[in-house]
């Protein structure tokens, strides 16, 4: 099998890192079927969300210190197509990761068990978190010597207070999900094995919203993040206007006075 598995249902889309027996770290096959994924996902305008989750009762130990670290920072030549692949574009890394592209679809992350390094890094790239009550959530490279290069450093005090984000960084030990809910890098806390099936009823109700109209608010929030307000006022009315002429924004108010569900094309 795939190290990603790529499924479809309707206007959502799961995709599971597939590693179980690596307990899901990252290696060049699952950045470069990752960054493939992310093409595919914003690329269909009827995929409306997403959810990203892992195989086997883990989400991902962080990156393959073996083969990603190791392997591909030797400079060595291997035969491994994806090493390869990476080799001669070391963006796909970056974008695999989600850290210098960030999916126009709505992105939820379903966490069980290991959330450690690349996994914490990637989850900071998601727009809905839900983990089971079990998992264990770590930015944990400094431990190996490492630098998490995908971001944390830039996103997690942005998401999070100043001293509470030191403090997961630097020390580089998990904490729990209840505390990650407590802190506001976490949505919501489930039973152990029960976050896919959260993350999949957040999915079913994003995915009955109208489309243009979530995809505008996503695209508004990552737009303002480095603009002034004016600017970003600016940005906002641009997108907003847009989604506010459209055909579903007839629909829907139309729908809500025939008391019917709205029946959005996403035009």
């Amino acid at each position: 099998e795939p190290a990603v598995l790529v499924e479809r249902d309707g206007h959502i889309v799961t995709v599971t890192l597939n590693r179980p027996e690596k307990r899901n770290a990252f290696n060049a096959e699952v950045l470069c079927r990752l960054s493939d994924a992310w093409d595919l996902i914003d690329g269909d305008p009827d995929i409306r969300v997403a959810i990203l989750t892992g195989a086997g009762g883990h989400f991902s130990a962080g990156a393959d210190l073996d083969r990603l670290v190791g392997a591909m920072l030797s400079g060595k030549p291997t035969e491994n197509e994806f090493e390869e692949r990476i080799k001669e574009d070391f963006s796909i890394i970056f974008k695999g990761f989600l850290k210098e592209y960030r999916t126009a679809t709505p992105l939820i992350a379903a966490i069980e068990g290991y959330c450690y390094a690349g996994g914490t890094e990637i989850l900071q790239a998601t727009d809905l978190r839900v983990a089971g009550e079990s998992a264990e959530i770590a930015i944990s490279e400094v431990r190996r010597g490492l630098f998490p290069m995908s971001a944390s450093t830039i996103r997690l005090p942005r998401q999070i207070p100043f001293a509470l984000a030191m403090g997961l960084r630097p020390v580089g030990e998990p904490i729990s999900p209840a505390k990650a809910e407590q802190w506001g890098l976490i949505n919501k806390v489930v039973p152990d094995g029960e976050a896919l099936a959260a993350a999949r009823d957040y999915a079913g109700r994003i995915a009955a919203n109208g489309p243009l109209a979530v995809a505008g608010i996503k695209e508004a929030v990552l737009a303002s993040e480095a603009l002034p307000e004016a600017d970003a006022f600016a940005r906002e009315m641009e997108i907003g206007m847009a989604v506010m002429s459209s055909e579903d924004a007839r629909e829907g108010p139309k729908a809500f006075l025939e008391k019917r569900p709205a029946e959005f094309k996403g035009r």
